[in-house]
């Protein structure tokens, strides 16, 4: 299909003015609309305004310009059926064979402060969309070009082939239309069904802000890749990322080398990514099934690494190792002396000595992400029939906020080292129970029923490690229920707990604290993660 005629209608003129010079050093007829009729014009190029075209002004403040017959009559009618194109030949349409149209700025306009219902109503695009919907539809014949990341590609087509676009380009710049004028639509809907009941009454005064649970949630992702199948191999499984890349996130990794990701990997290497990113000295994170085996804090990636990895060397092989700084020579030399075998290996960047040294490992998936502390806006999790929607947990403790609730107070270390703990076990699935002491974990309770027995797991892998837990410090997902878990904690050798506090055997259990010689603080706020 050779493109003759072309339409030309944005409000994000980004590239536009060279991908309508490239039109017309092709031959291409240039039809517009306003703003960008004028741009065009004042440019040099030959336009043909929308109104001179239809013989009917833009009207009612710009709302009225392509809702016409000749506009959507030159894109609908079919070019397979003699009846079509005998239809407007009568009627003096000529065909439109490309639009090239974006939409009226309405993220832009609802990001602003104090922005009025008003406002926000007026920036609704209607004969934008109409186009792109009507063009896409007849991609037999028509093109329809919603992004200008697609101008250059275009033009380059159509140079190489006298003015032509092939069927499959049309198609596919039909599907990512409609996903276009799906998401404006769904962008709109979450905005209004957001608002509180009344605001329309009150258009032109600044609407409130609209609730982060819309009445109606419309979600929007791309797939990435389908993935090799799911949690278990009869499951069947793809990766879709947000439209707009969250900076930090898992999501934006870079795949240096090694076999494809699969499910469980992105979802533990999730893990360790959001455990890693949350400290500020430099931090190895060893996950292993979503929970953490070993955390540690250090001078030095390398000194990170080292603690991390005695905590359970066990679980630690075949698992997922996030740092959060420059990964080193050194740090793979140490990996490899101990033939620490991992699945994924994920940091912000390597050095290119570190680079050379894992390319002999053509099985090791190494991932870079840069570093970045943002997170999602909402947790979904899907349920029969349904989807739990939620703020994320943001909450870190700090010395500040820390209420001592003992007879005995922790000392500055013991702080820094409880505050290590609470920021490990807000990443450990609940039940939780993390010793730590010295900036390393020393043992890790995760997952259980009872909170005793996740205190109980935790100093076995501590003494299946080797490692002593006399003077060590605790850390709690949640408040303990009973005394019996204080009384287990302390029998391993804890000094000081962290906990959020908030039961009703609150007095019971710090009574418990006291009786031992332990110091505790509550936090205020738990950390379930299930």
């Amino acid at each position: 299909m050779t493109i003759k005629q072309a339409l030309i209608s944005v409000s994000d003129k980004t590239g536009v003015l060279e991908f309508a010079q490239g039109l017309a050093a092709q031959g291409v007829r240039l039809l517009s609309t306003g703003g960008t009729a004028k741009m065009l014009r004042d440019a040099g190029l030959t336009v043909t305004e929308i109104g001179d075209y239809t013989g009917f002004p833009e009207m009612l403040d710009g709302r009225v310009k392509t809702l016409h017959p000749k506009v959507h009559g030159g894109i609908l009618a079919r070019r397979d059926l003699p009846e079509h194109l005998a239809t407007i030949a009568e009627h003096g349409i000529p065909t439109i064979d490309l639009v090239c149209v974006n939409l009226y700025p309405f993220a832009a306009t609802i990001a602003k402060p104090g922005v009025t219902l008003e406002d926000a109503i007026e920036n609704i695009d209607i004969g934008g969309p109409a186009m792109v919907r009507s063009s896409a539809k007849n991609y037999a014949g028509v093109a329809i070009v919603t992004d200008p990341a697609d101008y250059a590609p275009l033009l380059a087509e159509m140079k190489a082939t006298g003015g032509a676009l092939k069927l499959a380009t049309r198609f596919n710049l039909a599907r990512k239309a409609f996903t276009h004028t799906a998401r404006y639509d769904s962008m709109i809907a979450n905005w209004l069904t957001g608002l509180d009941d009344g605001a329309e009454a009150k258009p032109a005064e600044a609407a409130p802000v609209p609730s982060i649970f819309p009445a109606r949630l419309q979600l929007a992702f791309d797939r990435t890749e389908i993935l090799r199948y799911g949690e278990n191999s009869h499951q069947q499984a793809a990766f879709y990322r947000d439209t707009i890349a969250l900076p930090g996130s898992i999501a934006a990794y870079t795949q240096l080398q090694g076999k494809e990701l699969s499910y469980n990997n992105i979802a533990d290497s999730d893990a360790a990514w959001e455990c890693v990113k949350a400290f500020d000295a430099p931090a190895c994170v060893i996950i292993k099934h979503a929970n953490p085996c070993g955390v540690a804090i250090a001078g030095s990636l390398l000194g990170a690494y080292e603690k991390a990895f005695k905590t359970d060397s066990t679980s630690a092989f075949g698992g997922i190792i996030a740092f959060n700084g420059e990964v080193g020579l050194n740090v793979v030399e140490a990996m490899n002396a101990r033939k620490h075998f991992v699945e994924v290996l994920i940091a912000p960047s390597f050095t290119a000595e570190a680079k050379v040294a894992l390319a002999a490992k053509t099985n090791l998936r190494v991932l870079v992400v840069p570093l970045g502390r943002e997170l999602n806006k909402l947790e979904l999790k899907r349920v029969g029939g349904g989807l739990l929607v939620q703020t994320p947990d943001d909450f870190t403790a700090q010395a500040s906020g820390l209420k001592v609730v003992t007879k005995v107070r922790p000392t500055a270390r013991q702080i820094e080292d409880l505050l290590f703990a609470e920021r490990v076990a807000k990443f450990v699935k609940s039940n939780a129970i993390v010793f730590c002491g010295g900036g390393m974990t020393l043992g890790v309770g995760a997952g259980q029923m009872s909170r005793v027995d996740s205190t109980r797991i935790a100093g076995m892998k501590a003494q299946n490690a080797g490692l002593d837990l006399r003077g060590s410090v605790v850390a709690s997902d949640a408040f303990f229920p009973f005394r019996d878990g204080v009384d287990v904690l302390a029998a391993a050798g804890a000094v000081a707990v962290i906990q959020p506090g908030g039961s009703m055997r609150d007095d019971e259990v710090i009574a418990a604290a006291d009786e031992h010689g332990i110091a505790m603080v509550f936090t205020g706020a738990r950390h379930f993660r299930h």
